[in-house]
């Protein structure tokens, strides 16, 4: 499970998305999660799930990848679709004890599927087809104007980039630490629900170690080069606006007000 974490990983290629300018991604991917909570209807979706899927097949990137990032959602919809089965009031469909589960809850659980699964595949093929520095550049673009208000746009995508990084780097050091647990016999994936909650904290505890070890290394780093924050600071590569960031962001925002068309009427 620790491996099958998307967000944060990068894959290097020469696809259609992976030319497109950091900052349109950035701005399609924002667009189009906020169309993903404002769909309320199949058209909605059924656009939606189109645009996500032609966009993954434009990046040329393995189809068993993006199955792979919906995995650690099973331990959040184990938990929150009962909830939302049992717990919405409506029209009864069965019954189970002194529990029913209803119609409203049946379709509040679909729109919960749909939305996490959506905002986990947008997030995930943002960061897939962005490296790192590109990600950086385009975030403190976006943040620019906010410096205005002395907001440090440098140092926010900074931070931001780096917490993204550090995502695949986390979930491949806890698997590593989850297999040397088990070589030791600890009991992290079978025995009682209570006793594996509490087998966690063999992992929990060394990956927050290991953490503080890491960020402590990255600030050493960045000290002996000299690091001073953006000012004065020069790019080796500069991206420029190409026809398919037009067509990306003509696409996305007409996406986008057909869902709040599809809402309000």
């Amino acid at each position: 499970m620790w491996n099958d974490l998307t967000i944060g990983m990068y894959m290097p290629g020469d696809s259609l998305v992976h030319r497109l300018e950091s900052r349109t991604k950035l701005a399609a991917v924002c667009l189009t999660m906020v169309a993903i909570f404002l769909a309320v209807d199949w058209p909605g979706v059924i656009a939606l799930t189109a645009l996500l899927l032609l966009a993954y097949r434009a990046a040329s990137l393995p189809w068993g990848l993006a199955l792979a990032g919906f995995r650690p959602l099973l331990w959040i919809l184990v938990i929150a679709l009962p909830l939302q089965l049992l717990l919405t009031a409506g029209e009864p469909l069965l019954s189970l004890g002194s529990l029913t589960v209803t119609r409203e809850g049946v379709i509040q659980s679909g729109w919960l599927l749909f939305r996490l699964g959506a905002l986990v595949f947008t997030a995930s093929l943002l960061t897939l087809t962005t490296s790192p520095v590109a990600l950086a550049d385009g975030l403190e673009k976006l943040l620019k104007p906010l410096e205005r208000v002395k907001l440090p746009a440098h140092e926010l995508a900074m931070v931001i980039t780096i917490a993204l990084r550090f995502i695949p780097l986390f979930s491949e050091e806890a698997d590593k630490i989850s297999k040397a647990q088990k070589a030791r016999g600890a009991e992290i994936d079978s025995g009682r629900l209570t006793k594996r909650i509490k087998a966690l904290a063999s992992i929990l505890v060394p990956l927050l170690v290991g953490a503080f070890r890491r960020a402590d290394e990255l600030a050493i780093a960045m000290e002996s080069r000299c690091y001073r924050g953006g000012r004065g600071r020069t790019r080796l590569r500069r991206e420029t606006w190409g026809r398919g960031d037009f067509i990306t962001l003509a696409a996305t925002l007409i996406l986008l007000f057909y869902t709040l068309w599809e809402r309000m009427t």
